[in-house]
């Protein structure tokens, strides 16, 4: 099974699933995302606001791929690029993280570590852009695929809660602590090759 994870961009936009393609939930006010639905031109505003943010900021998702078929995305950024974020109780998101916005798998490929791997390529991204932790706001009561991920997952994979609420409590996840474990195992295998190769010691001057 080969599994690819790309940048999201303009062009493969049209990979995520049709509702996510123009949901503006995140991305707008709520007034303004009202309004762009009613309008007609979420899917407009949508492609606007990920060309302004890959412009302004860089790279904010990955859309994955296994076998060439698109089964899942992920997309995240910093706060002041998410507008609906100042609506939750338990805003705002700490000034040293981005946001994990929103995420989904197909449900065919659910259960196979896609999850956690989506959440190691974005920590690794980040840790290169100097930020230190990815939050989320998790959905405590979640019955179905909606544009909150649910807090049991995010728990699941690492995620610490950080502002408790019944129903939208914020979590973070240090990025260090989601790559430590490819660390260590880098690190045996170093180990490991080093020793198969013997290599000289160097002898005292």
């Amino acid at each position: 099974m080969g599994r690819r994870l790309v940048p999201l961009t303009l062009d493969n936009l049209q990979d995520l699933p049709r509702r996510c393609r123009s949901c503006v939930f995140w991305e707008l006010d709520p007034v303004s995302g009202e309004a762009a639905v009613k309008a007609g031109t979420s899917a407009t505003e949508k492609e606007a606001w990920i060309s302004a943010v890959l412009l302004e900021w860089g790279s904010c998702g990955r859309v994955v791929y296994v076998d060439e078929v698109p089964v899942g995305f992920v997309l995240y950024a910093p706060p002041a690029y998410v507008p609906r974020a100042t609506a939750f109780p338990t805003s705002p998101v700490s000034p040293d993280a981005v946001q994990l916005i929103t995420a989904w798998i197909m449900p065919g490929y659910q259960g196979q570590g896609l999850g956690r791997v989506m959440v190691q390529t974005v920590a690794k991204d980040l840790l290169r852009r100097g930020f230190r932790a990815i939050e989320a706001f998790g959905d405590a009561r979640w019955e179905g695929p909606a544009c909150l991920l649910p807090a049991d997952h995010l728990l699941a994979v690492g995620f610490k809660t950080v502002r408790p609420h019944p129903a939208h409590p914020r979590l973070r996840l240090e990025l260090r602590s989601t790559l430590s474990w490819k660390e260590d195992v880098e690190l045996a295998l170093d180990r490991l090759l080093g020793a198969a190769r013997k290599e000289p010691a160097l002898r005292p001057l």
